[in-house]
């Protein structure tokens, strides 16, 4: 055809990622046809069958170039533990304020240091999250917060690792005190207390403070989940870490990762109301148990074993402590054992929290974590992750 795209061997190569040689691989398989240009003496390749023939290849073996490695000396999963820069994030929970977790994340030191924001900030941040509409849940609020937070802050531009780390407690503060009170005002000025009186109206008592603070600990990061790739491409293009954490939120947002919590909630909530048994069937034949089993955690997840042994030491009412029990006992004997979204929605039934609670507590928590990877990422090469996209739609138009 007259004005037909022909394209070098090279340009083949380049296209379909193999190599020179392999294009007359294809050549003597059949699989592509040479065209021969009067005048010239290298061989030619119209677009068209190229472009099909990389539709067929990619669509059934994708090949992607080479991913950048996402390397962290933030967390590590292994012997079936969670270890924050090697020190156990279970043995930590129980013991160990969230603040001086999130400063051993981001700076590799213990130290307690209380966590507060600017006044002007705070009142700010309330007042743009008071126009969402009734039917908003509390964690729609926090994008609305965050993004508060960045235009009031003009340092945000610099992403030296001391002015990401000194920001970072004010805008974990922010994200939680510009939330609306529930309950009284806490007792204390810790992390945990604050986000206590924001999910509940039950008073705050100091074990269930403690519960609660240990969740945050657990939830404060877990290697590269799929929110926390997203902070750190985010970052790799030297979006300013309030930008890396909205994409975070963004995608800690999806039903099957952070937004889960919910799914658990109401699980528990069906197997109070309906029974265990009943719950359970109506559950596997929509999908399966939610709050149970963990593909990192094949012999159980220890932040949900290390949660649940302080949640269930606090006063929970009768039938909730039964139908908790009936669950874990029904599903140990499938095999699943229940993990950390399983312990956070347990506790917040157990204090009268409701269904949006757990992604809220996810939310706080896992900031603390995007924080850290943000340094992390700024220390690396810049807009290092761009795979190739394996186009198997049409073949561009000639002319």
């Amino acid at each position: 055809m007259p004005g037909e795209p022909l394209l070098t061997t090279a340009e083949v190569a380049h296209r379909l990622r193999i190599k020179p040689e392999t294009v007359y691989a294809y050549v003597s398989r059949g699989l592509l046809d040479r065209v021969k240009v009067p005048g010239e003496r290298v061989s030619r390749f119209r677009l068209a069958d190229v472009e099909r023939l990389a539709a067929r290849t990619q669509a059934t073996r994708p090949e992607r170039d080479a991913a950048p490695a996402m390397r962290t000396a933030t967390t590590l999963i292994a012997y079936g533990r969670l270890h924050y820069r090697g020190l156990d994030a279970a043995a930590l929970a129980p013991v160990t304020s969230f603040e001086e977790v999130a400063q051993w994340l981001w700076t590799g030191e213990r130290r307690h240091a209380a966590f507060t924001a600017s006044p002007e900030t705070l009142e700010r941040a309330r007042r743009a999250s008071e126009h969402l509409p009734a039917q908003a849940r509390v964690f729609d609020r926090l994008p609305v917060i965050v993004a508060v937070a960045a235009a009031m802050d003009p340092l945000r531009f610099d992403l030296a690792p001391a002015t990401v780390t000194a920001l970072a407690p004010g805008l974990l503060s922010t994200m939680v005190d510009a939330l609306p009170q529930v309950g009284e005002a806490p007792p204390d000025d810790g992390l945990a207390t604050r986000l206590w009186s924001r999910l509940t109206g039950t008073p705050a008592y100091p074990d269930g403070v403690r519960a609660l603070n240990a969740a945050l600990v657990l939830l404060a990061d877990h290697d590269l989940a799929a929110s926390t790739i997203a902070v750190r491409v985010a970052a790799s293009t030297r979006a300013h870490p309030y930008a890396a954490v909205l994409a975070g939120l963004g995608a800690l947002d999806g039903p099957m990762h952070g937004a889960i919590g919910a799914s658990v909630h109401r699980f528990i909530e069906a197997a109070l109301r309906d029974g265990v048994p009943a719950a359970i069937a109506e559950w596997l034949r929509t999908g399966g148990l939610p709050g149970f089993g963990h593909p990192r955690y094949p012999d159980g997840d220890p932040r949900g074993a290390a949660l649940l042994d302080l949640v269930t030491a606090l006063p929970i009412e009768g039938a909730l402590r039964r139908t908790v029990d009936d669950l874990v006992a029904t599903a140990a004997r499938r095999g699943a054992l229940p993990n950390v979204d399983f312990a956070v929605a347990t506790l917040a039934h157990a204090t009268g929290m409701g269904p949006g609670a757990a992604e809220v507590i996810f939310a706080v928590a896992r900031t603390a974590g995007w924080i850290a990877h943000v340094v992390e990422e700024y220390a690396q090469p810049s807009n290092r992750f761009r795979w190739s996209s394996g186009y198997t739609g049409p073949p561009p138009a000639a002319g």
